[in-house]
């Protein structure tokens, strides 16, 4: 299953390259913001097939997703003090996601827009992200868990 998680990572990763998301930034999108649009995807990945996997295995994809963070950031420069502190504010904001995407449906865009906005400096009040996170919801739905264990596939939605 090792390598399924390699090939879900690098999926949600390529769903986060898209520049896209980060037209409506204040300034250029930072490694902060990019990982918060990967923590929302990661995020609606686990709502969506936590029924398909066990706890187990949701579990070790997400000590997989976390770890390849901890790598990313350990990359970047960061020291092993910084790494962890970080690595704490990640995990209680990826929580604090979670907890909000488990309710998405049931939460109005103005809400969503707010949270948003709230993890991130973007220009104005828009719902660029709303719109394209209810897209990717819909998107899973329709897709086995299969589709995203296979090496990098096309996502379009």
């Amino acid at each position: 299953m090792n390598n399924d998680y390699l090939n879900i990572y690098n999926n949600l990763i390529k769903l986060t390259r898209n520049k896209n998301l980060y037209i409506n930034l204040k300034n250029s999108d930072t490694f902060s913001d990019r990982l918060i649009v990967l923590l929302f995807h990661f995020g609606f990945f686990l709502k969506h097939f936590k029924e398909e996997i066990s706890k187990n295995e949701a579990q070790n994809l997400f000590d997989f997703v976390i770890r390849q963070i901890e790598l990313s950031i350990r990359e970047i420069g960061y020291g092993d003090v910084s790494v962890n502190k970080k690595m704490k504010d990640y995990v209680n904001l990826f929580y604090s996601i979670l907890e909000k995407v488990e309710k998405w449906e049931n939460i109005d865009n103005s809400d969503k827009i707010d949270f948003i906005e709230g993890l991130m400096n973007i220009k104005g009040h828009n719902d660029l992200l709303v719109n394209y996170f209810d897209k990717y919801r819909d998107f899973l739905i329709k897709k086995p868990l299969k589709n995203f264990t296979k090496d990098i596939i096309e996502l379009k939605f």
